[in-house]
């Protein structure tokens, strides 16, 4: 296999001139430029790029955090950053933290030892030994981004969509069905989105006066929470005509219980969840919901990072992206059934 040394004999010039074109080839004469390509080309010579990683104190690796890697929400944005990164040079390692602060610190560790160039975290947290990092690095940029989640006291930026007026577009399709009592799923309220999810559905229900019809239930964005969430809202005597979840998973356990108790929907129940994932479009009947561009999202925390890493963490910290979302309206949603009752006649 050919090394550095045999291109710069063939080449006629200095290992660090055959260095120079590899690495900076802008500063080196065009002619000179050429005949080193043309030694390289001709000896298929391949640079060491682990040594170069050494010279560079670069990784070439990202490390992303996921907070649960089953849910399906995250694979469409963990798509986005690995085809980002893998076009910019980069390889993606990715730690599934199953929402638990021990694996979140043993990942950000990580990134202090420099076994990554940068840290992508999905969840709501950031981990200790992340906030040490920035503390340290400060006033320069430290390479760690946020996905989905916008917390703007943390000082790190993030790509999500404007999740409070998300909400308050759904539930504005559900009020103007004629629906009045609706019942909210939300996610775990330690987490910004949730917070701010419940805030936006909340500002439309005051907007219609209809507050004290508005019955607010609390899951962890599983299948199960929102079945027991559904459990709990049906059994009422006055049971709500609309249920409104914080992801498509809580909504998928809201129809399992509908069916089973023989709730027709949407004649009887109407169902909106948020995120879009998948499986959205295939259950029965179709789900309307609130589409995040999840790939897109995962393209643009690389690109936040890679600004950063090539400022060399000198440059600002970049502005957060807030990305658009739209209410798709399906097959599980429709005027409750005194209104339609009310049409007939």
């Amino acid at each position: 296999m050919a090394n550095i040394y045999d291109v710069a004999k063939r080449a006629g010039v200095s290992t660090a001139t055959v260095s120079r074109v590899l690495s900076q080839p802008n500063v080196v004469a065009p002619a000179t430029r050429r005949k080193v390509l043309q030694a390289v080309e001709r000896l298929g010579f391949e640079p060491n790029s682990a040594a170069k990683n050494l010279r560079t104190h670069r990784t070439g690796k990202l490390l992303v955090t996921v907070p649960d890697l089953s849910n399906p929400f995250f694979s469409q944005i963990l798509q986005g950053i690995e085809g980002s990164a893998q076009r910019e040079g980069y390889s993606v390692l990715v730690g599934d933290t199953q929402h638990e602060d021990k694996r979140e610190e043993a990942y950000a560790l990580m990134l202090r030892r420099k076994e990554a160039d940068g840290l992508i975290f999905l969840g709501h947290r950031l981990p200790r030994a992340a906030a040490e990092l920035i503390h340290a690095l400060a006033p320069r940029c430290a390479p760690v981004v946020n996905g989905c989640e916008f917390s703007p006291e943390l000082g790190i930026p993030s790509v999500h969509i404007d999740n409070a007026r998300a909400a308050y577009e759904a539930m504005d399709h559900l009020f103007g069905l004629g629906h009045r009592r609706i019942g909210i799923v939300t996610g775990p309220l330690v987490s910004p989105l949730s917070r701010d999810r419940l805030e936006g559905a909340t500002m439309r229900a005051k907007k219609e006066k209809a507050e004290r019809e508005f019955i607010v239930m609390h899951g962890d964005f599983s299948v199960e929470s929102g079945a027991a969430a559904a459990e709990r809202l049906l059994s009422k005597a006055d049971r709500p005509t609309a249920i409104f979840c914080f992801n498509d998973e809580m909504a998928m356990g809201v129809l399992k219980v509908a069916r089973r108790l023989g709730i027709g929907v949407p004649e009887e129940l109407s169902i909106v969840g948020f995120d879009d994932i998948r499986f959205a479009e295939l259950m029965d009947p179709a789900l309307t919901t609130i589409a995040q561009p999840m790939v897109q999202i995962g393209e643009g925390t690389v690109r936040l990072l890679l600004r950063i890493l090539e400022g060399g963490g000198d440059a600002d910290t970049p502005d957060s992206v807030t990305l658009p979302h739209k209410l798709i309206v399906r097959e599980s949603t429709a005027p409750p059934r005194s209104i339609h009752r009310r049409a007939k006649r």
